[in-house]
């Protein structure tokens, strides 16, 4: 269950005791898969009235992107350490077992964990393409070459948050509701860019943490070209910009009035805010997560995201039940 909640870290004896199941969990981050399920789910939501509205082809949606974003992950460990960038990083290690690094998985074990689940993501969108629309080929092939190229060099070149926002608002919210309903709603894929501002919060903060390493390393990032001061007014922009769109968004009707339940998340987001206010402290405080450490903004990012993301859900499904 730990391995769903948060990263944890194992040794080789704990990892050979360790379930598969358990280790794919490990190996895909899967804590972090939240905020995937959530767009997949706020773009369910978001079309569920509609006449041609398939609940087979949401959850096959869910699921393919799911395992998407898992086999990113890997990915993603996979090229950073191949690179280099991620010997003796303290940021990545801190926060969860790295499989490579920790010397948990070989490179061939961690490419099989890799091709496997991103064969089933697959799988999951060709019998969408052939059951629900052809026209699902387009947004299945932007979302492959961004989770393929989002390591490199998409997050070299400064790219890789803007991806972040295509893929978990247009891309996951609007094609999630393309799937279920086999035709593309243009209003939706605008809402679901609402939703994606958190997850991009998420990786900015998380950029900017390791703002000084990424840059000993090269890995430009755009925190790294923005520059740590701006990149946190940023960020600041898009947490106040969740709150305005989503009121504006009621008041042109394309939401309904419930999801401003989602309006409880800003004592959170006040606590996001004044973090980003500043640079972050040298030693965490007293009451800081001490296996967080030494992320800082990405934490509160997170946090102010997963609460925003399930009240925004929680409004959903009221407005479904009256």
């Amino acid at each position: 269950m730990q391995a769903l909640t948060a990263m944890p870290r194992v040794d080789a004896d704990g990892w050979r005791s360790t379930p598969f199941a358990v280790r794919w969990l490990i190996s895909a981050r899967a804590s972090v898969l939240l905020m995937t399920f959530a767009a997949a789910a706020f773009g369910g939501l978001l079309a569920i009235g509609h006449e041609t509205f398939s609940p087979g082809a949401w959850v096959v949606c869910v699921v393919g992107l799911l395992l998407a974003h898992a086999a990113n992950n890997q990915l993603n460990d996979l090229t950073d350490s191949a690179r280099g960038i991620d010997e003796g990083n303290y940021f990545r290690l801190r926060y969860g077992a790295h499989v490579l690094e920790d010397g948990l998985l070989s490179r061939r074990q961690l490419i099989l964990y890799m091709s496997i689940t991103g064969a089933l993501a697959a799988l999951c969108g060709l019998y969408l393409i052939v059951t629900v629309s052809p026209g699902l080929i387009a947004p299945f092939l932007l979302g492959s070459l961004l989770l393929i190229f989002y390591t490199w060099p998409l997050k070299q070149w400064g790219l890789g948050e803007p991806a972040v926002l295509l893929v978990w608002g247009p891309l996951m919210v609007g094609g999630t509701a393309f799937a279920a309903t086999g035709s593309w709603d243009w209003p939706i894929a605008v809402v679901g860019t609402v939703f994606a501002l958190g997850p991009t919060t998420v990786i900015f903060g998380k950029h900017i943490d390791k703002l000084r390493f990424d840059l000993d390393k090269g890995v430009h990032t755009l925190p790294v070209r923005l520059g740590e001061a701006r990149a946190r007014v940023w960020v600041r922009g898009m947490l106040a910009g969740q709150y305005l769109f989503t009121v504006l968004l009621v008041v042109l009707g394309w939401l309904p009035w419930t999801v401003l339940l989602a309006l409880l998340a800003l004592p959170r987001m006040g606590r996001a805010w004044e973090a980003f206010s500043r640079p972050a402290p040298e030693q965490p405080p007293a009451d800081f997560p001490e296996a967080a450490w030494p992320l800082w903004f990405s934490a509160y990012a997170f946090d102010h995201t997963r609460w925003f993301s399930l009240l925004l859900l929680a409004g959903f499904c009221l407005a479904l039940a009256v």
